[in-house]
């Protein structure tokens, strides 16, 4: 049984009731009125650890539906990028998504100000149990050592998240007292010194972690490792702080990013990409760090699901019969188009949109311009009509889509189970089930250690291998059928490996580049790649010109520099009094 739900299964609930946040995060005091020995009672301590690892799956007792504030980064990351599209009932179905997509950021935007709400409640929570941990003595709590390193992983973890979305944020640990958090000024200090302090704390608490864990779901010395070395590959470029472009590269913290992943031992890349989305391998050999969910647990509703992706199972009078937000975009369909040897075409946006949609029927499309060779990723990642969707028997994949109108006809594919497993649950929430969210797979830590290799530049040929591994083993998996034709496979897959000839180092950060996309893609983390590399600016204006014919909500969007992280949101300025700063790029507070 997956550690996570032992955890929940406790009484989590009791526990939640501890956090000291509200609708103002920082002002309100505890709804539960606990004596101190209660508090530091080994039971009590438990519930706290337990209450911020539920924390992971966004649920906070202040504001539901995750939805609205995904832990995915779906919107965040995907949206606001050129990964996808908001989808659902149209441009006003979800308006603060819209606004996402389009960059009409306001800091009233509900969906931003509901995202740094929940982190601080989430850092809440792990201040409570570190709390109680520090009074509590190692012969009530013989782990100690152990669990105080989770909640500081955990801990790290949610600050990141706030740094590498909002830039400027308020800090502090468990030992400031509650009513002087509304001293803290959220420019107190930089990005780079956030970094720092975040990659610390995750290097520290490696010191105190086991290898492994007993118990499935619990941060171990990998996790730490693991996660400051992505930490420290964000540190490694070097912003300025009013423009957010990239001035520099750190090649002494790239050389750290490596180090520190080779450490990281006894993981592997799955041998079929598809696995991915499969319940029996989701702790398997690629797993790093994951979100634990399960289904039919005992606890309300289908069980502790991913409610995070609530919204995005397909639609349209597809079989899942959901709300079909989150939808990829043709921009990104087209990235998939390879060249005669299989490699990626890196100026596919001067080609026509490839497989383009004819719709005739509720039960009939067509595809266009469907020839040339793509990645087979593409069918793993994308729900394509008249294409084989996972292993529904019934039909190949129709246009899945409420708003064929305004969205197209794709649908995503990764993250959901097919129809007819019985590990989906059958009715709402919509086409949920039991499957984990990865937050770091080994795939990810190949690519980080490719970045840092080209960045450094004395290795490209490790940074090659890196890379190809990961192509191998989308080469090397069972690649998707036509439906009719179990024989055949349902397009034109080719993907080959990186030769020697020609690696060079501008070269090799493009491939890297486009990888990380392809590999990556729906997964939440692209609109945060493209702020570390500095290229945020040219790809979303480039994106949106490319996309405007079809979307045509795209025609008045555009990037405005200093956009690159989100707007402090107004209501934590109004609670501040006045102390918050705003981020470059937007209106000052007045």
């Amino acid at each position: 049984m997956k550690f996570y739900n032992i955890l929940l299964s406790l009484g989590c609930a009791a526990a939640i009731s501890l956090t000291s946040c509200s609708d103002d995060f920082l002002e309100n005091v505890p709804q539960g009125s606990l004596s101190e020995g209660v508090m530091n009672s080994t039971e009590a301590i438990d519930l706290l650890i337990n209450s911020a690892y539920a924390g992971l799956n966004g649920w906070t007792n202040e504001q539901s539906d995750p939805c609205w504030r995904p832990t995915s980064n779906w919107s965040y990351g995907e949206v606001r990028a050129d990964n996808a599209y908001k989808g659902g009932g149209g441009e006003g179905d979800g308006w603060d998504y819209h606004a996402m997509e389009t960059f009409q950021l306001q800091s009233n935007n509900g969906n931003i100000d509901g995202k740094w709400f929940n982190l601080y409640s989430l850092i809440s929570r792990v201040h409570n149990a570190l709390r109680a941990l520090n009074a509590a003595s190692e012969e009530d709590v013989p782990a100690k050592k152990v669990r105080i390193a989770e909640m500081k992983v955990l801990r790290s973890h949610f600050y990141f998240e706030l740094v590498r979305l909002f830039n400027q944020v308020p800090y502090f640990d468990e030992t400031l007292p509650v009513p002087d958090y509304i001293k803290v000024a959220n420019n107190e200090f930089t990005r780079d010194q956030h970094l720092a302090r975040i990659a610390a704390e995750l290097l520290e608490a490696a010191e105190a972690l086991p290898d492994r864990q007993a118990e499935v779901g619990r941060v171990n010395k990998n996790v730490a490792l693991a996660y400051a070395a992505k930490v420290k590959l964000y540190q490694a470029y070097k912003q300025n702080p009013e423009t957010h472009a990239v001035e520099s590269v750190d090649k002494s913290l790239m050389k750290e990013v490596v180090s520190l992943i080779d450490r990281v031992q006894g993981y592997d890349l799955l041998d079929d990409f598809q696995k991915l989305d499969l319940i029996a391998y989701e702790n398997g050999s690629e797993s790093v760090f994951a979100i634990q969910y399960s289904m039919n647990d005992g606890s309300g509703d289908a069980g502790r699901v991913n409610w995070s992706n609530l919204l995005n199972s397909p639609g349209g009078g597809s079989p899942y019969n959901g709300d079909g937000f989150f939808l990829p975009s043709q921009d990104l369909i087209n990235a998939y188009q390879t060249d005669a040897d299989g490699l990626p075409v890196f100026d596919y946006q001067s080609r026509p949109d490839y497989a383009t949609v004819t719709f005739i029927d509720d039960k009939h499309q067509t595809l266009s311009n469907a020839e040339p060779t793509v990645d087979p990723r593409l069918d793993f990642v994308v729900g394509r009509p008249t294409i084989t969707y996972k292993t529904w028997p019934e039909s190949p994949c129709g246009s899945w889509v409420r708003d064929r109108g305004t969205y197209g006809h794709n649908c995503a594919k990764r993250f959901w189970v097919s129809p007819e497993s019985p590990d989906m649950y059958p009715g709402w929430p919509w086409g949920q089930s039991g499957l984990n969210w990865q937050i770091i797979r080994y795939a990810d830590l190949l690519l980080y250690k490719a970045e840092a290799l080209i960045e450094i530049g004395e290795d490209l040929e490790g940074a090659r291998a890196c890379i190809n591994r990961v192509r191998e083993r989308a080469q090397k998996s069972e690649y998707v059928k036509d439906f009719y034709d179990p024989s055949k496979d349902a397009a034109n897959y080719k993907i080959g490996l990186y030769p020697k000839e020609g690696w060079t180092q501008d070269y090799a950060r493009k491939a890297l580049r486009t990888e990380m996309r392809l590999e990556k893609a729906l997964e939440g983390e692209r609109y945060f790649d493209l702020v570390r590399w500095g290229i945020a600016r040219e790809t979303m204006t480039r994106y949106f010109e490319a996309e405007k014919d079809l979307r045509v909500y795209y025609a008045t969007a555009s990037f405005t520099p200093g956009e690159e992280y989100f707007p402090i949101p107004v209501a934590q300025y109004n609670f501040s009094f006045g102390l918050y700063v705003q981020n470059p790029g937007y209106p000052a507070f007045k």
